[in-house]
C-alpha cells in the first residue's frame, strides 16, 4: 500500500477546504474601505406638523452603523453635513429615515434606499436626487452624493491567503519525499545485491569451515 497517496489525498482535501473557508468569509472581490455621504438637502416633504413648521432630521444607516443628522427646519430643509460609515462585505444599500421632531413621539416622514453597487464601482457619485416614499407613495425628495475610499492593501496582504496553503504543499511534498526515501531505503535493504553476495560470502564461509572441520575429523579416523 502506497502511504504517499494517502498523504497527497488527505492534502488536497485540507486546500480545497481551506480555500473554500476562505472564499465564504472573505470574498476576494468585495470592495472594503469608507463611504462618505453628504447629507444636501430636501424638499416637497409633507408636513406633519399643522400649527408649526416641520423640524425633519435623517437617520443614515449601512448594515448595522447607524448615524442620525442634526434637526433642520420646514418642509424644505437643507443640512450640508457629512457621514462616513465603514464599507465591508454585505454593504449593498444605504437607507435614510427622514423623521420629523417633536415633543414626545417623533413622526415618520419617509424613507429613502440608496444602492452602493454604483459608487463602489466608480468611487464618487454628486449629489443626487432619491425618491423619498412612505406607503409605497411618493413624498418628496432628497439630496445625497457618496464617495467610496478604498482601503490600500499591500501585496502582502493578497498573498497571506495564500501563503498558509503554500506552507501546507510544502509541507505535503517534503513528508512524500521523506517516506519515499525511507522506503527507497528499506528497499534497498532488503534488495541491495552487495548486501546478498555478502550474505551468500559469509554462508559459504561458515560453509567451509564446517566441511574442513568435519573432513579435518575423518582424516584423523
Amino acid at each position: 500500500m502506497e502511504f504517499p497517496c494517502i498523504y497527497t489525498f488527505l492534502g488536497s482535501g485540507f486546500l480545497f477546504l481551506h480555500s473554500l473557508l476562505l472564499s465564504s468569509v472573505s470574498p476576494p472581490n468585495m470592495p472594503q474601505g469608507s463611504l462618505e455621504v453628504f447629507l444636501a438637502s430636501a424638499k416637497g416633504l409633507e408636513d406633519t406638523d399643522f400649527l408649526f413648521k416641520m423640524d425633519p432630521y435623517v437617520i443614515l444607516t449601512c448594515r448595522t452603523q447607524e448615524q442620525k443628522s442634526s434637526v433642520a427646519s420646514g418642509s424644505e430643509p437643507v443640512w450640508n453635513e457629512n457621514f462616513i460609515f465603514n464599507v465591508s462585505e454585505g454593504a449593498e444599500e444605504l437607507k435614510l429615515k427622514i423623521m420629523d421632531s417633536d415633543i414626545g413621539n417623533d413622526d415618520f416622514v419617509g424613507e429613502a434606499e440608496i444602492c452602493l453597487k454604483s459608487v463602489l464601482r466608480e468611487g464618487r457619485i454628486p449629489p443626487t436626487a432619491y425618491n423619498i416614499v412612505k406607503n409605497k407613495e411618493f413624498c418628496g425628495e432628497i439630496k445625497v452624493g457618496l464617495t467610496f475610499n478604498p482601503e490600500e492593501r499591500s501585496p502582502r496582504d493578497y498573498d497571506d491567503r495564500d501563503e498558509y496553503s503554500r506552507g501546507w504543499k510544502e509541507s505535503s511534498h517534503s513528508d512524500r519525499d521523506r517516506i519515499s526515501r525511507r522506503d527507497d531505503s528499506s528497499r534497498g535493504r532488503r534488495h541491495s545485491p552487495e548486501r546478498e553476495r555478502d550474505y551468500r560470502g559469509r554462508d559459504s564461509d561458515e560453509d567451509g569451515r564446517r566441511g574442513g572441520r568435519r573432513r579435518h575429523s575423518s582424516d584423523e579416523d
